[in-house]
This record gives structure tokens, sequence and C-alpha cells, in this order.
């Protein structure tokens, strides 16, 4: 029978591979970062730093944990590791600027603005095309809704092969749904960011059609749950219904924050922009429309 399925014959072990991939990736990051922090090169916050070090704590948590252990056993294990590889853990990451720090790690001329692999225009046009918000959302869509559809669920379920491109997927996905939010090095603003207002709103709309019909399902959407052994109480359907309520309630919170951000990046510059020019009414001068504002917005 299924090594995934009989959870309860299988004891958790200590992942020492993917544990030594991200401490290598750690110690590579922390290296980068303590060049940058060089008086002559741009340094990178602590807090970013930090981020992708919770990032790839996330990654870790929800592949090497005990978590994983619980994955095919419940559905609910299944939408934590889901959100993490998909939703928190490739946003912290890119927030700290990964690529910036790796190429300041491995390149001789850390002052230039894009190593020489960046700069051929083969790499320049996929690099466009592949990180377009329609892109980006398109992808990200399918992987979520493809791997849903019960048919493949039950092949991860007794494929490790399957689960692991599964998990990947995910991953990658997450990877380039932020992109074009977050911006990371490379990358430059394209002075569009009240379009990631609308992108941001579309992307919850997948979540929010799996989810309700997880949640308000009278019916169990993956059977192979039921020849599982039943953990903390919870019967199949009570699972299947905690489960999307996790999703559900999670993505929603999670996508206010940067279109909180955004929207105040976005409102304040105009509005500071406005005081200076009540304030030259009431005093008489002059204030050129060229003038710079405050605030950039980003």
């Amino acid at each position: 029978m299924s090594h995934h399925v009989h959870f309860e014959h299988s004891l958790w072990q200590f992942p020492v591979l993917l544990t030594l991939t991200l401490f290598l990736a750690a110690s590579l990051y922390f290296r980068g970062w303590i060049h940058l922090r060089a008086p002559s090169a741009g340094a990178i916050p602590a807090w970013r730093a930090g981020s992708f070090f919770l990032g790839l704590f996330l990654v870790w948590t929800a592949e090497g944990s005990p978590l994983a252990a619980y994955d095919h056993n419940l559905l609910t294990a299944h939408m934590i590791k889901h959100l993490l590889l998909m939703t928190f853990a490739p946003a912290f990451l890119l927030m700290g600027e990964p690529l910036r720090v790796l190429f300041c790690e491995t390149s001789p001329f850390p002052q230039s603005r894009y190593p020489r692999e960046f700069s051929r225009p083969p790499v320049q046009w996929f690099a466009r095309i592949l990180t377009r918000p329609a892109v980006c959302w398109i992808v990200s869509a399918l992987t979520l809704v493809g791997w849903h559809i019960p048919a493949l669920f039950t092949l991860c379920v007794g494929s490790t092969a399957w689960h692991t491109l599964e998990q990947a997927m995910f991953f990658g996905a997450g990877l380039l749904f932020w992109w074009p939010v977050i911006q990371p090095w490379p990358s430059t603003s394209t002075g569009l960011r009240w379009s990631m207002l609308l992108y941001l709103f579309l992307a919850t709309l997948p979540c929010d059609i799996l989810s309700g019909f997880l949640a308000f399902s009278d019916r169990v959407a993956y059977p192979v749950y039921l020849s599982t052994p039943r953990l903390l109480g919870f019967s199949v359907l009570e699972d299947q219904q905690c489960a999307a309520a996790l999703m559900w309630t999670c993505v929603t919170f999670v996508y206010l924050v940067p279109a909180a951000i955004i929207s105040s990046k976005l409102l304040t510059p105009r509005t500071l922009h406005e005081h200076d020019l009540q304030q030259s009414h009431f005093s008489g001068r002059q204030v050129s429309q060229n003038a710079p504002r405050s605030l950039e917005v980003v």
C-alpha cells in the first residue's frame, strides 16, 4: 500500500539533503549581504536579509518538518504546505533581493547594474515575457486549480515523483506571482503600479472559487482521504471545510497587505503635492509643476 496513505506505519525522518541545501543557500546569501554592507556598495537593509532567511525557513517547514508527513492524511496540512510554498515563502525570499546578493557574491564587478548574462537580448526578452503580470497570473491560477483537480490530486498521493513536481510547481508559480508585485532586482518599475491593485484582486478569484467549492460542498472532493487514518478528530468533510476556510482567509488577508502598501504609495505623493500647492496659494508663492514631489511613487 501507499507509503503516503499509511502514515501511522511511517516515522518522520530529518531531511538531511534539504537542510544542507537550504543551509548552503543561506550561507551564500549571508556572505553576499555582508559584502554589500561595505560603504562603497548599495547596502541591503537587515530586514530584507531577515526576510530571506525566514523564507528559507518556511520552505523547510513545508518540505522538511513533521508537517510534511501529514500531507496525505489531512487536507488541512496539505493546504498549509500549499500556502507556505506558494504564498508566504516566495514573497519573503523575493523581498530579500536574492539575485542582487548572489550576483554581488559571484561577480568580480558588483558595481555594474546588470550581470553580463542578464544583458543579453534573448535573456532580457524571455525575462520580460515571463514576468509580465498577465503571464504570472495565468501560471499561478492554472497551477493552483490544476493540481487540485481530484484526478491529479489522487495521482500525487500515490506517486512521490508527481508529488515532488506538484510542490516544485507551487513554489515556482509563487515566485512568478510575487515578482511583478515586489519587483526585486534586476527588474525595473513600469510606472503602472496601480495595475497591481487589480492584479491582486483578480488573484483572489481562483482561490475564492476553489475554497468556496470545498467549503460549501456536501460531498468529499478527494475520496483518497476516505482511506486514510483520521487525525485530530476531524472527519473527512470537516477536514475539507477547515482547509478551504484556511485558504480563503489567509489569501484574502495576505493580498490585502501589499494592496494597502501600494495604495498608500500611490496616494501619498499626490496628497503631499496638493498640500504644497495649497500652501503656495495662501502664501502667494508659485510652485512649478515640475517641482519634485515629497515622495516618489514606486
